[in-house]
């Protein structure tokens, strides 16, 4: 191993992170945005880009899956910060911030996976996970019924998408969580 390797590890590292950060601003805005466009604004270049994400559909998923786990995260950091039930509140909010804020990005998920969604099964999975901890922990505190499956709930969060980004979004979304609130709510 050459003293330069884990320079290159570091750039290729960096590579990555630059391509992702630009791609999920990129998709955002359009969906349809060509890979050399992605590559060009993230200062790669193209073979760079297919190094990493040698098919649109790596790249899709590799922003969502990164955006996934960060809102899995929040989850975790929430209950570590606050009241589970504020936690529960804040995480749905943050939740419709990235749903939102990222709208583009669902067009080109669903460009990219078409009707089979097998591979988002590992995502899904990551967001029943994180809500099934924050339930947990407001069943702890006495704050909502006990047994909510969260899959449940995540459906009923699913309305968020089809709220307008370019509307009164915000407002909406804090009714659609203060009504699931206190649906959830212990009795």
């Amino acid at each position: 191993m050459t003293a330069s390797t884990p320079k290159r590890r570091a750039d290729a590292r960096e590579n990555r992170d630059a391509i992702l950060a630009v791609a999920r601003l990129a998709l955002a805005e359009s969906p349809e945005i060509s890979l050399n466009a992605v590559a060009k604004r993230a200062g790669v270049g193209n073979a760079t880009l297919y190094r990493h994400f040698p098919t649109r559909e790596a790249l899709v998923l590799a922003v969502y899956g990164r955006d996934v786990a960060e809102i899995r995260d929040v989850a975790t950091r929430l209950l570590a910060e606050r009241f589970p039930m504020e936690a529960l509140r804040e995480w749905m909010r943050e939740l419709a911030r990235c749903v939102l804020t990222r709208r583009g990005l669902g067009d080109a998920l669903r460009l990219a996976t078409g009707p089979d969604r097998a591979q988002l099964a590992d995502t899904y999975q990551a967001m029943s996970d994180a809500l099934a901890e924050l339930l947990a922990a407001n069943e702890a505190a006495g704050t909502v019924r006990q047994g909510l499956d969260p899959e449940i709930v995540l459906l009923a969060l699913g309305s968020l998408w089809q709220l307008d980004p370019d509307g009164e979004w915000a407002a909406q979304a804090e009714g659609i969580i203060e009504l699931l609130i206190a649906g959830l709510a212990a009795r």
